[in-house]
């Protein structure tokens, strides 16, 4: 699922290359056209295909999260125990999720070796504000396509993620088991101290 989730980032990581165009588009439009120009890029940079961590981290800081909303993601990730954290303890906690998930799947992107990503178009969206862009991840080698489904917001300054699914397992569900059992353990405190942890482990391992 990490690797598969590399793949997932990719698909974003080039949007700030062309703002003006990537605020007009359709959420369907916008991903699809997306997918052609990073995957050019992958192949064309031997560094990243090398698998230069450094250039990687750069690449997401950069190109990617912007595209994310993850104080909604670490909101619906803690569930019913998000109202029980004061203000100061959710801004620790998206910042420590956002940094758990982009030092998790940094070295998936570097894993990816030409697989197809079709998007599926969408009807006209009009006026809605949320929508789900339905992907295909064309593996080859006789390995199943796996769906990934994006669900997406309109923002002032355009679409972001929310939440990813990959073959019917949603990202933030996913988590919100784990950070349940942290929480009954020791609070939201501890569930800090746990993230905090395990971030300092995976910066360890540069």
């Amino acid at each position: 699922m990490k690797r598969l989730l590399g793949i997932i980032l990719l698909v974003f990581s080039n949007l700030l290359v062309s703002p003006a165009w990537s605020m007009d588009l359709a959420p369907d439009r916008l991903v699809d056209r997306t997918v052609q120009e990073v995957i050019e890029i992958i192949q064309k940079d031997q560094e990243l295909k090398n698998g230069n961590k450094e250039k990687m981290l750069d690449l997401i800081e950069t190109k990617i999260l912007p595209h994310f909303n993850f104080a909604r993601m670490t909101q619906l990730a803690m569930g019913q125990h998000w109202s029980s954290a004061v203000p100061e303890q959710q801004n620790k906690l998206i910042d420590e999720f956002r940094t758990l998930l982009v030092r998790t799947y940094s070295n998936a992107l570097t894993s990816y070796h030409d697989e197809t990503i079709k998007v599926n178009p969408i009807p006209p969206i009009g006026d809605r504000v949320e929508t789900t862009i339905r992907t295909i991840v064309i593996q080859g080698n006789g390995k199943q396509p796996v769906p990934i489904d994006y669900s997406m917001e309109k923002k002032p300054d355009g679409w972001k993620v929310y939440d990813v699914t990959v073959a019917g397992v949603s990202l933030v569900t996913n988590y919100r088991g784990s950070f349940n059992s942290q929480i009954r353990k020791g609070g939201v405190e501890g569930l800090l101290k746990t993230l905090s942890d395990k971030n300092k482990s995976l910066e360890g391992k540069k």
